[in-house]
């Protein structure tokens, strides 16, 4: 894949564009406690990406809990996290954008890439609003909408629509090694943010480092 036949970018949110990970993690623990699931780092890790629904179940799997529960209740517990993270993330700011990305967004619209955010959170267009760059975006995947979560490509090829462009013209951002391989599959340009993750086309070890040069340099 070559840098010219770029024209858009799809971005995840927690992690890419600003730290609200540390928000869904304090959530999802208090919803690990309350199901009697240990929190260990590697639940943490595991629930990367992942849906909100998905991460309930994982979380009940690992203690064990996934017959405890009906639907309904598993709804319920859902609900109860996300109004807990919902408290949380109204603490975000314009001061909460990750290092580097606001100048990137800048950039990208300058030159007139299209834009348009693929997060798995059912919250994005609060949390832009509070970080106050919904306007870099032209539109944002609705991931209620959506009949698989990632890895599956489908919320990155709805971006690629949103945006009125095929696949090859798209690079996707993630942090997460299932939105990684939810890119690939997808058949656009990977930008992986983190030296642990696989088979990223593009690989930067923190978000201060993505510039629109450094990708130039590394897919030419």
């Amino acid at each position: 894949m070559s840098f010219s036949e770029l024209k858009g970018f799809a971005f995840d949110l927690d992690g890419v564009i600003a730290d609200t990970a540390r928000f869904h993690g304090q959530a999802w623990r208090q919803i690990a406690d309350k199901v009697g699931t240990e929190w260990t780092d590697e639940l943490a890790d595991g629930l990367k990406g992942m849906s909100r629904m998905d991460s309930l179940e994982l979380i009940l799997q690992s203690g064990n809990h996934e017959n405890e529960y009906t639907q309904e209740e598993k709804e319920a517990i859902a609900k109860e996290k996300n109004d807990n993270y919902l408290t949380l993330v109204q603490e975000l700011t314009s001061d909460d954008v990750l290092p580097g990305m606001r100048n990137l967004l800048e950039e990208l619209k300058s030159k007139g890439y299209h834009l348009a955010l693929a997060s798995a959170s059912k919250n994005s267009p609060k949390i832009l609003k509070y970080l106050e760059i919904s306007d870099y975006f032209e539109g944002i995947v609705d991931p209620a909408q959506l009949t698989h979560g990632k890895p599956d490509p489908e919320i990155y090829l709805e971006a690629a629509k949103i945006m009125n462009l095929a696949p090859e013209q798209v690079a996707g951002v993630e942090d997460a090694q299932v939105g990684v391989d939810a890119i690939n599959r997808a058949g656009e340009v990977s930008i992986g943010i983190g030296d642990y993750l696989k088979d990223a086309d593009v690989k930067f070890a923190n978000t201060a480092e993505v510039t629109l040069d450094a990708i130039k340099e590394q897919l030419s």
